[in-house]
């Protein structure tokens, strides 16, 4: 038997699986708390010794993903808000990055303290069109290149200065790679050369930088962030391969207790007649991060929001005021804590469904309305997620919650917002297994064998 070991280090938990690489099937999994603080191999350890793996020989492959030690962070730089600037914004949450900061136009002293202070991974350089507007990336890669950073620069932005600009850095012994511009014409999209440069940094580099060179003796690479293997899983199960027929238009929404990210393979354009989509466009596989919705670092916040809405507010019955508020803090202070008693069970779900809730009407895209001379003009911004035909849910939420199809159901369409353009009526699934990530390791080399763990695992769920 040909199988995989495959590991994810989490900022709480190091999970490790073992996989039939012939059927798909979890052979074995085991978890052990990240050891961040001292050594990853420590916590990488245990969690191997713990799978109990019926299978001979040595795995086939070795594979591993990482959010641990605080994730990829990335900047990242265009030249306005709403076009270059939203480009390099989607290429870095595209690539599974924690985005720190973003900043448009030219760069201030102030702006380049402040990048200095913020010590990101990859600084993602971006601005102008193909042919078009240079001085201003020109005058922020003199910035980039005259400060004190560190970090690897990605250049995105017009090609036409591309040499120039990476001259200049390189001159400071600063380390700079050019790819396609990220908007090369207004309204066309070009993110994926992006994507692949931040993969290739992060095994190249940024692995030493987060400790997790340590972990080399039990496997060869750690080939990306934690949220990219996710994406990698989604963009699989969602378009398929040639043997095997995908699931179409699909949203993935990983809880977490840092931040909850939702992931969306949808084309996303207008389903409603008359309706007019404005705006940068949208990738079809897109990766949106609320590093508000953690439901361990936020939940003081998030239990804010259940107090205030009603359609969660049932979560919360029969719970004094100030056993929320002190639950709440505790499981900021204690992130790897579990719920124990039937009250905490439930205030964590609400915890998380109120997250769900929240960052699904935040990824998904809403319709405005203006009045003209001739009426009212319906107009859509972002993605229109109201036909996409599955969700699934992952996350520990998902796994452990007696109420996980109730958090997953809160990703659906409200009627008190009709304008959001949530899913209306997708098949939902839980990943209680924790596969979607394990999937997106195998996606590149064993795209066979990850869509059969998919199908194997993902479980349907009223």
């Amino acid at each position: 038997m040909m199988w995989a070991l495959l590991c994810d280090f989490g900022s709480t938990f190091t999970k490790t699986r073992a996989v039939d690489l012939g059927t798909g099937e979890v052979i074995a999994a085991a978890q052990a708390p990240t050891t961040a603080r001292s050594d990853l191999s420590e916590g990488l350890g245990r969690a191997i010794s713990a799978l109990d793996v019926e299978a001979s020989g040595e795995p086939a492959v070795r594979l591993a993903c990482s959010s641990a030690a605080g994730g990829l962070g990335m900047v990242a730089i265009g030249l306005t808000p709403t076009l270059t600037g939203e480009a390099a914004r989607q290429a870095a949450l595209g690539a599974g990055a924690k985005l720190l900061r973003s900043y448009s136009h030219r760069l201030t002293r102030a702006d380049v303290a402040e990048l200095e202070q913020l010590a990101a991974d990859i600084v993602l350089l971006a601005g102008g069109t193909d042919g078009g507007e240079s001085t201003i990336i020109l005058g922020n890669a003199r910035m980039l290149a005259a400060s004190a950073l560190s970090a690897v620069i990605v250049y995105a932005g017009n090609r036409q200065c591309a040499d120039d600009a990476a001259e200049v850095l390189r001159a400071h012994g600063k380390h700079v790679e050019v790819v396609e511009n990220v908007l090369p014409e207004l309204g066309v999209l070009n993110i994926e050369p992006t994507r692949e440069i931040i993969r290739q940094m992060f095994m190249r580099h940024i692995v030493h930088a987060k400790g997790l060179d340590g972990v080399q003796a039990r496997f060869a690479d750690v080939v990306m962030p934690t949220p990219m293997a996710v994406l990698e899983g989604a963009k699989l199960l969602a378009e398929g391969m040639a043997r095997r027929v995908g699931w179409g238009d699909l949203i993935v929404v990983d809880v977490g207790g840092a931040t909850t990210d939702v992931h969306s393979v949808a084309e996303g354009t207008p389903s409603q007649p008359g309706v007019v989509w404005k705006g940068l466009p949208q990738s079809r596989v897109k990766r949106t991060v609320e590093g508000d919705l953690g439901i361990r670092i936020n939940a003081s916040t998030i239990a804010e929001r259940l107090r205030g809405d009603r359609k969660w507010r049932h979560h919360l019955e029969g719970l004094e005021e100030s056993w929320i508020d002190e639950q709440a803090a505790s499981l900021a202070r204690t992130v790897e804590r579990l719920p124990a008693s039937a009250a905490e069970r439930s205030f964590d779900a609400g915890l998380a469904a109120a997250a769900v809730d929240i960052a699904v009407s935040r990824h998904a895209g809403r319709i405005e309305r203006y009045w003209g001379p001739d009426g009212a003009v319906r107009v859509q911004r972002g993605k229109d997620l109201s036909s996409v035909r599955s969700i699934v849910g992952t996350g520990g939420i998902f796994a452990h919650s007696e109420d996980a199809a109730g958090v997953l159901r809160a990703a659906l369409y409200r009627s008190d917002e009709p304008d959001v353009l949530r899913p209306r009526d997708p098949r939902l699934f839980l990943d209680s297994e924790y596969a979607m990530a394990s999937a997106g390791l195998l996606a590149r080399a064993y795209p066979e064998s990850a869509l059969m763990l998919l199908e194997r695992t993902l479980k349907e769920t009223a």
